[in-house]
Order: C-alpha cells, then structure tokens, then sequence
C-alpha cells in the first residue's frame, strides 16, 4: 500500500482528491494538511511514501515544504499539484527535489499513475508544461548562445586591435632599437675622432717644445757673441759725440795741436 500525504489549501479540493486516491487499490492517504507549515510535522507523524503537494498554500508553500522533506525524510517522494503551470514553477520544483510535477485539469487516473511511477524512482512532468518548458529553455538557450557570439566576436576584435597595438609597438621598438644603434657608433666614431685629435694635439704640443727647446740653446751663445759688437760701437759713437762738442781753439802750439791729432787718429782707430 502506497501510503500519501496531502497538502492543499482548498478544502474541497483536498478532500475530493482523498477521496478519488482512496478508491484506488493501492493508494491510501494518510494525512492531509491545508498549510505549508504543517507538512512537515504531519510527514514526522505519518511517514507517508509519497507527499502530494499545492504550490500556493497558507504559510510556507507547496516549494519550501518540498525541500524540507527532501532535507530530513529523503525516502519520501515528493509530487508537486498545482494550477500555475508555469516553466518558472517547475524549475524551482526540480531544484527544490519534488520528483514529479502536474497541473489540476488532468485526469485522476493520471495522478495515480504518476504517485506510482514517481515511487519507483522515475521523474514526472506533465507533457504540455514539459514542452512549453523545453521551448522555454531552446529560446533562452539561443539567447544565450547569441550573446556568446557576440562577446566572442566581440573579444575576437578587441584581440585583432591588441594585435595591431602589439604590432606597431615592436615596429617603433625596432626603429627606436635602430636609432639607438645608429647613436652609438656615431658616438663611438666621435670618441674615437676626439682620441685621434687628442693625440694628434699631444705630438704637436711635444714637437713644438722639443723645437722651442732646440731653439733656445742654439739661440743663447749666438745672441751673447753678436752684443759685443754692437756695444763696441755705441762706445765709439758716445765718445765721438762727447769729442765733437769740444770747444775748438786754435793751439799755439804746434806739439799740442799735433799731439791731440794724433790722440784723434789713435781715438778713431
């Protein structure tokens, strides 16, 4: 005997659908609550096999109460009821471990079949809501994947500009590598120019003192012996100036006379 919970708001619901279960040879139900906060205390107390749960319930709902079953009586099956077929439903229905999830409007006979099968494991959709649920999913799947196109080409062009950046940036390094290059064996060629003059001023500062020395000891005896001419006849020309100013008298003497004549002659010679 499968034994089952449930929970629904409304109290002719609720019973009407005890009673249809309970005409089924194997389906009992054993506890049967009208809010979401008693589910679980009614699940400690009857332990059932099965919990057939409404989403839209006083207190906590049909989705809370499903993941506090799963969490303290993971052998219990849980089989979401509800009138809001909605694909955001039975997502949050799945993530919360209901193991099956049906719409009202479907026959009786259905909603035995799926007590059973989710009993034996097996997951349970009502087939409309799964469709409109998958169409769901392929369109927001195919937005997705376009906006993965277009933040792939999106960062496809940005990597192309990247590129372009890179490429232009080894460009300038290489002409910058280049210039640089170019710069120094310039310089070097200047330094080495320098150095050249440098040696080149060196030899010609030491040939010039090497000539100035030679120079001034050949220079020094030569000078030294060409004075005393000339200060031979600087004496000779003061001693006949001093000689011309003389006062000339006529000597009465002619020994006189003679002899300065004489003493002219030695003078001049």
């Amino acid at each position: 005997m499968i034994r089952i919970l449930l929970a629904e708001d409304q109290g002719m619901m609720r019973s009407a659908l005890a009673v249809l279960l309970g005409l089924e040879d194997d389906l009992e139900v054993v506890a049967q609550v009208s809010t979401g906060d008693a589910v679980r205390a009614a699940a400690r107390a009857s332990a059932p096999d099965v919990a057939l749960l409404d989403i839209e319930m006083p207190g906590r709902s049909g989705l809370d109460a499903a993941a506090e079953l799963r969490a303290e009586l993971p052998s219990c099956r849980v089989l979401i009821l509800t009138t809001f077929g909605r694909p955001g439903y039975l997502r949050r229905a799945m993530e919360s471990g209901a193991s099956g999830f049906l719409v009202k409007d479907g026959p009786v006979e259905e909603l035995a079949k799926a007590i059973r099968r989710v009993l034996a494991g097996e997951r349970v959709v009502d087939p409309a809501l799964a469709a409109a649920t998958r169409s769901d999913y392929l369109n927001a799947l195919h937005d997705a994947d376009m906006r993965i196109a277009d933040r792939v080409a999106s960062l496809r062009d940005q990597m192309a500009q990247h590129t372009r950046q890179v490429a232009d940036l080894k460009q300038q390094s290489d002409a910058q590598a280049q210039q640089l290059s170019a710069d120094k064996a310039s310089f070097l060629a200047s330094e080495q120019a320098a150095t050249q003059s440098a040696s080149a001023v060196a030899q010609a500062r030491s040939g010039t003192q090497a000539s100035l020395s030679q120079a001034q000891g050949q220079g020094r005896p030569a000078a030294a012996g060409a004075g005393r001419p000339a200060g031979r006849a600087a004496a000779v020309r003061v001693l006949r100036l001093r000689v011309a100013r003389l006062p000339r008298r006529p000597l009465r003497d002619p020994d006189v006379h003679r002899h300065v004549r004489v003493g002219r002659q030695t003078t001049t010679r």
